[in-house]
């Protein structure tokens, strides 16, 4: 019984506070973590204090390279550790606590700009490419040498793109790079045109070509699995990329590929499952999952407004890293949207799975703003800035009077029929939390009071001065598990 619903009372006593990280040779650490670079930066900027962010898996070398960089360049060096949301995002408020003039951030990154002005740069490592093979596999699926392909890579094999497409060039004529979206150094020249920027990445396309034209060829992979739904960055490409384009992740280290056109379609139809719980839904929580990103104060406000204009009450909720035990606390939510960077909205679930779902928000736009999806849209959207005015995808609310909102819904899941909502003026001075009674009373309407209400069990009840006084006994001893006067079973 104790090994069915809870864990035995002596693993609370056995149990290590943290797996150490593999060490790194002394001999290699200058090589896998680009001390020679990370130490021109430092240099070049003058900073006498540098903040080094790493992520859970690299800490056991942190000590190791803060020393080294400390000795060469005679700056104080801050370790961050254990941020409050994901490690792949850089930590600004945490170097701003340390005063630090400059931030390095070691291991995967989400590459979306910070909230805040911090000179910044990122060593992705350098996961080692077998371009012959990669050459090979490109050439064995793209038999076509004038079909449009672009070169993917996760960003730890970014570094070998160029020389894969060295060995292509000579026979495939369309053939497009992309590169890790960068900030680019202070004072440097920009290129004209731009490249466009998407997904974390910079595609330099020609003039008059659009990056739904080609397909694409991903070099890269989780090193302990090979299933796509475990690598966050995969995740977004597939979702965000052209449907009927073709996409081949191969495998860096053996070029073995694999045609993800079949898992692209499962993670589209996930999403429009969630989509469909999301207009089903009637109480949203809105989960704080960043505050370093940029815009995370705007996506904020406009997620509230979808939700008003759709009907829906929402609730804010600040509770760093979601987890199943945290988002238990909160069983009146139909659904909740995590607020986050890509990767960290695309995160696979812990084992178990949550109460209720958890969406991004392109979902919730999809759900609540009946103008949605813009023409010539890809099929989804992974970084909620593209949601907000000012992007290309920006789609306004329609005004109140349009037919968009009573157009009859069907619900996909419970087949009922989906009530129009009702707009409220954002200049509306009345309160819509408060619902006026014929008896001149007012009650508070709150979704969160009446799923209380038709609970069994309201907590406990002080009943002041109805119940008799008595003096005080000694209660039960022992842990919730195993009580003294229970005994053994």
């Amino acid at each position: 019984m104790e090994s069915t619903f809870s864990s035995p009372a002596e693993a609370a006593l056995q149990r290590e506070a943290g797996v150490p990280g593999l060490f790194t040779p002394p001999e290699d650490l200058d090589r896998v973590y680009e001390l020679e670079r990370v130490t021109k930066f430092v240099c070049d900027l003058g900073c006498q204090r540098v903040a080094l962010q790493f992520p859970d898996q690299l800490l056991g070398d942190a000590g190791a390279v803060a020393a080294r960089l400390e000795e060469v360049t005679g700056s104080k060096m801050f370790i961050l550790g254990d941020t409050a949301y994901g490690s792949c995002c850089v930590d600004v408020l945490g170097a701003e606590q340390a005063g630090a003039q400059a931030l390095v951030h070691f291991g995967p990154a989400c590459l979306s700009p910070p909230a805040r002005l911090l000179p910044i740069t990122f060593v992705l490592g350098q996961r080692t490419v077998a371009v012959e093979l990669c050459a090979k596999a490109f050439e064995a699926q793209n038999p076509d040498p004038t079909a449009p392909v672009v070169l993917l890579s996760e960003p730890a094999c970014a570094h070998a793109l160029e020389a894969l497409a060295t060995l292509l060039r000579p026979k495939y004529q369309d053939l497009l790079i992309s590169s890790p979206a960068l900030p680019l150094p202070v004072g440097s020249p920009s290129s004209q045109p731009e490249p466009l920027e998407r997904f974390g990445r910079r595609f330099p396309l020609s003039p008059g070509r659009c990056l739904e034209e080609y397909g694409a060829f991903y070099v890269g992979g989780s090193q302990a699995s090979s299933d796509p739904i475990l690598d966050p960055d995969l995740s977004r490409l597939l979702l965000g990329w052209t449907p009927g384009r073709p996409f081949i992740s191969c495998r860096p280290d053996t070029g073995q590929t694999q045609d993800q056109g079949a898992q692209a379609g499962r993670l589209r139809a996930r999403r429009l499952y969630l989509v469909e719980r999301a207009r089903d839904a009637r109480v949203v929580g809105l989960l704080a999952g960043t505050l370093g990103v940029a815009q995370h104060r705007e996506a904020l406000a406009h997620l509230r407004e979808l939700t008003e204009a759709a009907g829906k009450r929402s609730y804010v909720l600040a509770l760093g890293r979601p987890t199943p035990a945290k988002l238990a606390n909160f069983p009146e939510m139909d659904i909740f949207v995590l607020l986050a960077c890509p990767l960290g909205a695309l995160a696979p679930q812990p084992s178990g799975g949550f109460l209720r779902p958890v969406l991004t928000p392109c979902e919730l736009e999809a759900a609540c703003n009946p103008a949605w999806p813009p023409p010539g849209l890809a099929p989804h959207l992974t970084h909620y800035a593209e949601l907000l005015p000012g992007s290309p995808f920006h789609v306004p609310l329609p005004p109140p009077e349009s037919e968009l909102w009573d157009t009859p819904d069907v619900s996909l899941i419970s087949g009922e029929l989906r009530p129009p909502p009702s707009w409220k003026a954002s200049n509306d001075t009345g309160c819509s939390a408060l619902t006026p009674r014929p008896q001149l009373e007012l009650a508070e309407s709150s979704p969160a009071a009446s799923f209380l209400s038709s609970r069994s069990w309201q907590g406990l009840e002080p009943r002041l001065g109805q119940t008799p006084v008595k003096e005080a006994v000694s209660g039960r001893r022992g842990i919730a598990i195993a009580y003294e006067d229970e005994g053994s079973s």
